[in-house]
């Protein structure tokens, strides 16, 4: 369980700099293909931030590189906000959920699960090239989605995290028949709502770098507009390959950490 008292560690001034460029790639690829965790959060542990307090932070810097990214995407009419205000409330509810539950229940089952799930949605990208290229027809009633993947995603998001973006991308990919450009700009939504949530928990238990966050932050906005804006340009060409790549490097990082963890 989280300690509420644990001391925030001090950070030399040489580290601020690196959290900016931390998050300004993070934001970038994070805004096209999800999978930024896998940058920052190593980044953080690295500088010598407690698991809890990395991850907390990691909220607070994710928070700006989603709602950058949604705001982009809203102002370029890509994703119609009043149309998914009940996934939006569901995924509130799920993360908070989930957020709670991470300091109190064992997340190991889900860290050895979700590579194998990472990658079946790469090799389901590699032997299907069409798709996520265009539209299809929808598999699911859109209140029925909005409610299970709500809840369910943002639970998985507040509890454990990484591959979160890739998880709504194909979502919305295969049972709203999206492409991949729309189903990368209404995943920031939903991203956007978890991240809010999450952090509102950590903050209340004292989990946040405050500083350190605040820092990457600026750097994951200004890459969110940079990703969005290649997203909105460039489409779906441009999503796909990016798109498996993170997929496959969240499911090597997972991969890594049970192995060094199981020895």
């Amino acid at each position: 369980m989280f300690e509420l008292s644990s001391p925030q560690p001090a950070l030399q001034g040489w580290i601020y700099p690196l959290l900016f460029g931390t998050g300004l790639l993070a934001g970038f690829v994070d805004s096209i293909a999800g999978g930024g965790g896998v940058i920052t959060i190593p980044v953080l542990l690295s500088v010598g931030l407690p698991p809890q307090v990395a991850l907390g932070t990691n909220k607070l810097q994710a928070t700006f590189g989603s709602g950058s990214a949604a705001w982009h995407f809203w102002r370029a009419g890509l994703v119609p906000f009043q149309r998914w205000w009940l996934g939006v409330a569901m995924t509130l509810v799920g993360a908070t959920i989930g957020t709670l539950c991470v300091s109190r229940l064992n997340p190991d089952f889900l860290r050895q699960s979700i590579p194998w799930l990472l990658i079946g949605i790469a090799l389901y990208l590699l032997v299907q090239p069409n798709a996520g290229q265009a539209g299809s027809r929808p598999r699911f009633d859109v209140v029925a989605f909005q409610v299970c993947c709500g809840l369910g995603i943002g639970f998985y998001d507040g509890f454990f995290g990484p591959g979160t973006g890739t998880f709504w991308a194909m979502a919305f990919v295969t049972c709203l028949g999206f492409d991949l450009r729309s189903a990368t700009a209404h995943t920031k939504l939903m991203n956007f709502a978890s991240n809010v949530a999450s952090l509102a928990v950590f903050l209340g238990i004292g989990q946040v770098h405050v500083r350190a966050g605040l820092c990457m932050g600026v750097g994951q906005w200004c890459g969110a507009r940079l990703g969005s804006g290649m997203v909105i340009r460039r489409g779906v060409g441009w999503v796909r390959p990016l798109f498996i790549v993170m997929a496959l490097s969240v499911t090597a990082r997972l991969v890594w950490l049970n192995f060094h963890r199981g020895r």
